[in-house]
């Protein structure tokens, strides 16, 4: 996991469900590479062609709503995207985000981000810096069993290196 991410700001409001992230049409792979060719496509049909590697999704409350499927976050991951930042995140999508690596920061003041902000985060720090606005956000920092995950790259990767451990 990258510890310090600096990036430019892509925002989207509340409620951004799943079918938004990667529409259901597309559930028909599971190829993380052809899912990030979708990312965000019903929500902002360019996006996809907008983003640098490295960049940050900002939204407001309820990111990741609707149904519960890991493509969502995958899609999100494999596009290039390093973090996604929220005032608050669906329970399901808080959890598969951690499963396949992706960081996801729950952040009060995300609403005073906006679009093409110069974004500073240190992860570990639990502090995020609007280089644009010259304002700094904290958030709690990511729980310890959720930082394994992210370091080990997401669920499968972390149960892989357990076994490891434990010559299974």
């Amino acid at each position: 996991m990258n510890n310090e991410i600096q990036a430019k700001a892509f925002v989207f409001g509340d409620n951004i469900d799943t079918d938004l992230i990667i529409a259901a049409r597309y559930l028909n792979t599971s190829n993380p590479t052809e899912l990030a060719k979708h990312a965000m496509e019903d929500a902002d049909p360019e996006f996809v062609n907008k983003i640098s590697k490295g960049d940050i999704i900002v939204a407001g409350e309820n990111f990741g709503c609707g149904s519960s499927r890991e493509h969502a976050p995958v899609a999100i991951k494999y596009a290039g995207i390093s973090a996604v930042i929220a005032k608050s995140f669906a329970r399901i999508f808080y959890r598969n985000a951690f499963n396949t690596g992706l960081i996801i920061l729950e952040v009060k003041e995300a609403d005073k981000i906006t679009e093409g902000d110069t974004l500073k985060v240190d992860v570990a720090g639990g502090i995020i810096q609007n280089i644009t606005k010259n304002e700094t956000y904290k958030f709690t920092p990511i729980p310890p069993f959720m930082t394994e995950l992210l370091n080990a790259g997401g669920l499968m990767e972390y149960a892989a290196e357990e076994i490891k451990k434990a010559n299974i």
